[in-house]
């Protein structure tokens, strides 16, 4: 069971407090989480020699996070990933919602807030209600994400959410992780069940069509250097700088399987990810360098593919595609689902 403990983290600039937790196993392992986005402040892990590797980018104040625009391990929602022109239609009206990046909706507002956290047993837990017409969305919607860190080296997240009207949900981590701890993650071995992905457009929006990746730099499923083909002049990469695109996943209707795999080349660490999602955005932080705030941890500014997410989620902007899995929420059900991120050497 690991062991948790708090302290203060500062106070954002409308003056409310926020609060760092540690999460730390028997086995070395230790997390980083700030009440301020639910963040993932940083995952420290044993390499191949047993010395200890902080594996996820961020910042070493809140002052970077306030700043911040790649959401560095974030909780994301109401509605991960994009929405078009920032509306959608349900049960045959139409919901306009806040525009946050040029003509359409991004991620939502929970990465800019505080969150109420506590204590429950070996996990700790956040909470909050979102109220009806929070950025538009529909519904006053009661939820919890649960981060559990095991003595195996896995750090469990867990999202719970119910609403009292219908309404769509999609939540995810926007954690970047580094398995060297420095550098860029070009020459990290990375593996992903996926045969298909969402085609993009020029803003990232998916145009409805699904795509196989045979025969592509998309194609990750038997294993390779995420920079083998992160140049090439294949218009899905090309679009990104890289890879930011929504990959559908091979789950054979497993509740909960392994997704993904990677390795730093220099530090020998592993990460193993499991999820109950349909689908992951690999993202390779082609616009890390780009960051609004000044550095990142350390002093440190990050350079282009410093990090690389593996977010769990349903399909970007499903509400206004009837084709993609919903995410409907209604009332007397609950939204569900677990990513877990298992670190090895």
């Amino acid at each position: 069971m690991a062991m948790i403990t708090a302290e203060p983290f500062g106070a954002t600039k409308a003056g409310e407090p926020v609060t760092r937790w540690t999460l730390q196993n028997s086995a070395g392992m230790s997390v980083r989480i700030i009440s301020y986005a639910c963040a993932v402040q940083s995952i420290t892990v044993p390499d191949r020699n047993g010395d200890p590797i902080d594996v996820a980018l961020g910042y070493d104040d809140l002052a970077g996070y306030e700043a911040g625009s790649c959401f560095f391990g974030a909780f994301v929602g109401r509605y991960a990933n994009r929405i078009k022109g920032a509306a959608f239609e349900l049960n045959g009206r139409r919901y306009t919602l806040e525009k946050n990046q040029g003509n359409n909706h991004l991620h939502g507002a929970y990465c800019h807030q505080v969150f109420d956290g506590s204590v429950e047993n070996d996990t700790l837990v956040f909470r909050r209600v979102s109220p009806d017409g929070e950025e538009g969305y529909p519904g006053t919607l009661r939820f919890e994400v649960r981060y559990t860190l095991r003595e195996d080296n896995a750090l469990v997240i867990d999202y719970r959410a119910e609403t009292d009207a219908d309404t769509v949900v999609n939540f995810t981590n926007h954690t970047y992780f580094n398995l060297n701890g420095t550098g860029d993650i070009l020459n990290h071995r990375l593996t992903l069940a996926a045969s298909r992905f969402t085609e993009g457009d020029t803003e990232t929006l998916p145009t409805g069509n699904i795509l196989p990746v045979d025969g592509t730099p998309m194609d990750f499923r038997g294993g390779k250097v995420i920079g083998e083909g992160i140049a090439s002049d294949y218009g899905q990469v090309a679009l990104c700088r890289g890879y930011d695109h929504n990959f559908i996943l091979d789950t054979d209707g497993i509740l909960m399987r392994q997704f993904a795999e990677a390795e730093g080349d220099v530090s020998g660490i592993r990460l193993k990810a499991y999820t109950t999602q349909p689908a992951v955005q690999l993202y390779t932080g082609n616009y890390v360098d780009d960051d609004s705030a000044p550095h990142g941890k350390g002093g440190v500014r990050y350079p282009r593919y410093a990090g690389f997410c593996l977010e769990t989620q349903h399909y970007p902007c499903s509400p206004n595609y009837p084709q993609f899995p919903s995410t409907v929420l209604r009332p007397g059900e609950t939204y569900r689902h677990t990513t877990i991120y298992r670190f090895m050497k």
